[in-house]
Parts: structure tokens; sequence; C-alpha cells
């Protein structure tokens, strides 16, 4: 494995945007014919029955088994979507990915323009929730302090914009 692995954490509430950035970084990178893997965390989780805390504990020993594929297939940096609520989470990683320097990014956007988002997104019985959960996450996300940098990702933005931007401030671009 490779001794210095950089990380770039895209966090932010639920309808900031995590999972379409990220492709959109993947995709810069790829341009840029940067190694990497991107990783939508929350996928390593899904299923029943339900994890206790929001799956992070099956998350990691998922994402510890499958790094070592991505590292063998070339890649040397690992681009992820995830929430980080407090830097401890961080810990799973670190251990997952052996020289893990991890960057945190928390993605902004007014709560109207996340639940707009998410009234899209999740059309199903589990929209009411979602939307709850958005605002409750966000006000948790203002005070934690978890990220390293913050990227405004309003409607109005060209992802790819906020993307650069975010790979920008990461130092990777």
């Amino acid at each position: 494995m490779s001794e210095n692995v950089p990380v770039l954490v895209i966090s932010g509430s639920m309808g900031s945007g995590k999972t379409t950035v990220l492709s959109e970084a993947s995709d810069l990178l790829s341009e840029a014919q940067i190694a990497h893997a991107a990783i939508d965390l929350d996928w390593l989780s899904v299923g029943y029955p339900t994890q206790e805390d929001y799956g992070q504990a099956l998350i990691n020993a998922n994402l510890t088994a499958i790094w070592p594929n991505y590292v063998t297939a070339g890649a040397q940096r690992l681009l992820i979507a995830r929430v980080v609520e407090d830097r401890s989470e961080l810990q799973g990683y670190k251990h997952a990915v052996s020289g893990a320097e991890i960057v945190v990014c928390c993605l902004s956007a007014p709560i109207v323009t996340m639940q707009g988002r998410l009234r899209i997104r999740e059309p199903g019985m589990f929209q009411a929730q979602a939307i709850a959960r958005c605002a409750e996450l966000a006000h948790i996300l203002e005070r934690s302090g978890a990220e390293d940098f913050i990227v405004d990702n309003s409607n109005g933005r060209l992802i790819t914009e906020v993307a650069r931007e975010v790979l920008s401030r990461a130092d990777w671009l």
C-alpha cells in the first residue's frame, strides 16, 4: 500500500450534493489523469437490518475490505462522500486506508434548497424523514466544525465549478 494516501471527504447535510459533486470531481480527476477511487460510502451500509451509528461500523469494515482492490487497480487517492459530524469519525477511515491523509470539505446550501432536492431525490416513503433530517443535520454540521473548508453548492452554481473548487481547495488540482 502507498505510504501517504490523500483522502478527500465530501461532507454536508442530506441534499447538499455530496454524491453529485463526488461524481463530477471524479470526472475532473480522470480528465487530469490523476489516479483515484471515488466511493459514496453510504452505499457500503445499505441493507436490513438497519445498522447502528448510521452504518459507520459496517462502512469502515467494507472500506477496509475494498480499498486494497482499488490500490491494486492503480488508485493513489481516495475521494469519498459521507457526512462527517465529528472528526473522531475519521479514525475508521484512517484504519481502513493505511497512510490516509484526510481533508474534509463540507458542502453548504440553504436548507430550503437541500429540502427541495430531497423532494425530487426521495419521492417515496422516506421523503418526510429525509426532509426533517436534512435540517437537523445542517444544524449539527454548522456547530461541529468537523470540516477543513466549506464550499457553497447553492442552486445556480454549475456542478463542474463546485467540484473544481472542492478539488482546488484540497490541493488536488
